[in-house]
């Protein structure tokens, strides 16, 4: 499995469905339907893949839309009508780590105050801004929206679940990577030492070390997300059934 943070924190539209708060609502209004000559994507859906790790009795389901939302939801990603089959099947493995972590992250008790909730809602606000501005303009969002019949409750619903799995992610390992500082001196000679001697300017150690770090300790979270997906897609009660093949 290959995947960055960003992919497997990118999508999914099973997690908590509470009430909007008025801030979150007012961002969410911009985002209504494009006029009516923006003609919006018919998509007949179904059923493709149930995903449990045998902790609920039920399985959460993935659905054909919750594919096409996905990758409609990818900045970089060209929209086209008919998906090929390559990036559904892209867009089908993102859902699933995504709701095996999901599932892991229901184990853990929520803090049911109303700081906690505030900061939560706080948190899938900033999310939201985030994924406008990766789109450049807003009116790109909301064509892509508009074209997949993704609607801002929707959205809201997805941003929720990646604010879980993020916070979940964070929890798990970004507070017990330890960065040495060996791994930056190495880091910092392998990126510099071909510049030495070559008349072009080498920084100090000191004036990039908050750079290597940072970009390790990524990358070593990246790694370690990778081993635990990895590890609950194998372990004794992960089930993944396709029920319709893409």
């Amino acid at each position: 499995m290959h995947m960055s943070i960003n992919e497997l924190q990118a999508k999914a539209t099973f997690g908590a469905r509470g009430l909007l708060p008025s801030a979150f609502c007012l961002l969410l209004s911009a985002f209504c339907l494009l006029p009516s000559a923006a003609r919006a994507q018919t998509v007949t859906d179904k059923m493709v893949a149930s995903v449990t790790n045998g902790s609920r009795a039920t399985p959460d389901l993935i659905s054909y839309s919750d594919l096409v939302w996905q990758l409609a939801l990818e900045p970089s990603r060209p929209l086209v009508e008919r998906p090929a089959s390559a990036d559904l099947n892209h867009a089908l493995r993102v859902v699933e780590d995504q709701l095996l972590i999901l599932q892991e992250a229901r184990k853990l008790p929520t803090a049911d105050t109303e700081a906690a909730r505030q900061e939560f809602d706080d948190a899938v606000g900033q999310k939201l801004k985030e994924l406008v501005q990766a789109f450049g303009p807003r009116t790109k969002l909301e064509e892509r929206m508009t074209r997949v019949g993704l609607t801002s409750e929707q959205l809201n619903a997805i941003l929720r679940d990646r604010v879980t799995v993020e916070k979940y992610l964070d929890f798990r390992f970004r507070a017990f990577v330890l960065i040495s500082a060996k791994e930056i001196t190495d880091r910092y000679n392998q990126e510099y030492s071909r510049l030495r001697n070559s008349g072009r300017i080498v920084p100090p150690l000191d004036q990039v070390r908050g750079r290597i770090k940072q970009e390790l300790t990524e990358e070593k979270i990246a790694s370690e997300i990778d081993t635990f997906v990895d590890g609950l897609r194998e372990q004794p009660g992960t089930e993944i059934v396709i029920i319709s093949p893409v």
